[in-house]
């Protein structure tokens, strides 16, 4: 039985995995140019509405259709016949992802308002390109800009150009999903300084109401100063210090800088000599706790931290040759790790110093791990004012922004508020000490049987890794819960694939008798 898609819930609480025709969408290739949609006889938007499913903006989906559509009783099937897929396995079930997404809950905007001012400087959405190749040239961040994200912070400028490996990217895959986590051992701007800064000029003057974050790297402290006053002068609007980098080629670089407070505030201190913009402090994850070194960089002069940088990682150990990826004559090196995966480990640094005293009422831009509307909203709950995206972009292109902002607009209007500003910080409440948490109740779980297709996943997990509160019932293949034995873990509603467990009561435990 499929899930209910209709009402606000798919707004907000719908999880993805229990989504049928979601998994269906996230089959599709996501094509530059798709032939499905110039196929279609009858001019649907089959790759936008496609799109918007896989980026989790169901709403947004439906408000691309008409009320009726024509899919069922349609004869020709051309836009399946001509879907890519076909040449890997089977074509993506156009017809049947189009007819479910009728039924969707329509939403309007309801003039929700993106605008965000960040370090005093005013942005249209909180949506901008992180210091990467995805915005290295003029080229590639003007097309960016014309797609709708409000600002880039450009990929970091040195006064050297860097010696780079062939190839520098991997990706960790898992079943049909498309890459979770990628590994680059990529460094800074391939491009002279003359010509960076001649990339921001034309980027200001063609674009002034656009962003800039100038991101720069020095290997002293007279660089960073004269670094930071040559992106002034080219018209940046905020200079952010790369102290992050986990893969530079040479000591004293990148993360090396964000593990040693001394060197975060003397280079800081060198960009405020140069520079009257706001500073902004790139961390490094690959530390214990993020907060030491954002306090330094504050005390130094910086306005607001910019926060993850990629994981320091391994990956993909080919266990014929033995080599790991990127594979470059057979060896490679430690490089940064990012994408959907590091999510997690980026919001809980995000958490660390949004909780910290020293650090009340410091902006931050957060990154690590967004791909979809719903993970930018995640941050800003967190208390982020602004987010950078550059996996997903690198996965996907910079067409995910109308996704992003449409997702966001009817995300908030569902949620009443007028304004991106009104979710900054709304979770940070939720997120208590360990020792504050209640332990003096369970919270059982609840089946649907009428979800439930008997698979016994459930029980496999309880049993095996569990407290073995289930058993499978022979007849029907359906999960039997003993209560004494349940001590309320949810580990059977994590695996459960199609969404017929959810939370139930929560009961107060018996207190154990003394004497």
């Amino acid at each position: 039985m499929k899930p209910d898609l209709k009402g606000d819930v798919i707004l907000s609480n719908l999880e993805y995995r229990d989504i049928s025709i979601m998994e269906e969408a996230g089959g599709c290739l996501l094509c530059n140019n798709p032939p499905c949609t110039k196929a279609c006889p009858h001019s649907l938007p089959v790759d936008r509405v496609i799109r918007a499913l896989r980026f989790e903006n169901m709403s947004g989906a439906a408000n691309r259709l008409s009320e009726e559509i024509p899919c069922k009783t349609c004869t020709s099937k051309a836009c399946m016949e001509v879907c890519l897929k076909n040449k890997i396995n089977r074509p993506v079930p156009i017809d049947e992802i189009m007819e479910e997404t009728v039924s969707y809950h329509k939403a309007g905007h309801k003039d929700v308002d993106l605008s965000i001012d960040f370090c005093g400087v005013p942005c249209e959405n909180p949506f901008f390109l992180s210091s990467s190749v995805v915005g290295s040239n003029y080229e590639m961040v003007a097309k960016a800009f014309e797609m709708g994200w409000a600002g880039v912070a450009f990929k970091t400028i040195g006064t050297f150009v860097p010696k780079e490996v062939s190839p520098r990217f991997d990706a960790l895959r898992k079943e049909s999903v498309p890459f979770i986590g990628f590994k680059n051992i990529e460094q800074i701007s391939d491009h002279t300084l003359i010509e960076n800064v001649n990339f921001l000029k034309h980027l200001k003057k063609d674009y002034p109401s656009k962003i800039i974050i100038a991101s720069i790297m020095g290997q002293t402290e007279e660089e960073w100063t004269y670094l930071a006053k040559l992106m002034t002068e080219a018209g940046a609007d905020i200079i952010e210090c790369n102290f992050s980098c986990p893969h530079m080629a040479a000591d004293g670089l990148g993360s090396d800088v964000g593990q040693n407070t001394e060197l975060v505030s003397a280079y800081t201190r060198a960009v405020r000599k140069g520079t009257q913009l706001p500073i902004l402090a790139k961390m490094t994850p690959n530390i214990g706790n993020m907060e030491i070194p954002a306090i330094a960089a504050i005390e130094a002069g910086a306005d607001g931290i910019a926060a993850i940088n990629t994981i320091k990682s391994i990956m993909n150990i080919n266990l014929d040759t033995f080599s790991s990826g990127p594979d470059v004559e057979g060896r490679t090196s430690v490089g940064g790790y990012s994408g959907k995966a590091v999510k997690p480990i980026a919001l809980r640094f995000i958490h660390s110093m949004k909780t910290c005293s020293k650090l009340s009422g410091v902006p931050i831009s957060g990154m690590g791990g967004i791909e979809t509307w719903r993970d930018a909203a995640e941050f800003l709950a967190l208390g982020c004012e602004n987010i950078q995206v550059t996996t997903s972009v690198m996965q996907y292109g910079y067409r995910i922004i109308e996704d992003m902002i449409e997702g966001m607009e009817l995300y908030l209007s569902s949620q009443g508020m007028k304004s991106v500003s009104e979710i900054v910080g709304k979770a940070l409440p939720k997120i208590i000490p360990a020792e504050e948490l209640n332990r003096d109740s369970i919270c059982y779980p609840k089946f649907d049987r009428s979800k439930c297709i008997g698979c016994g996943r459930c029980y496999l997990s309880c049993y095996d890794g569990g407290h073995q509160a289930l058993r499978q019932d022979e007849a029907t293949g359906k999960p039997v819960m003993n209560g004494n034995k349940c001590v309320g873990c949810h580990l059977c509603l994590a695996v459960c694939p199609a969404g017929a467990i959810s939370q139930g009561a929560r009961v107060y435990k018996l207190k154990e008798a003394t004497g």
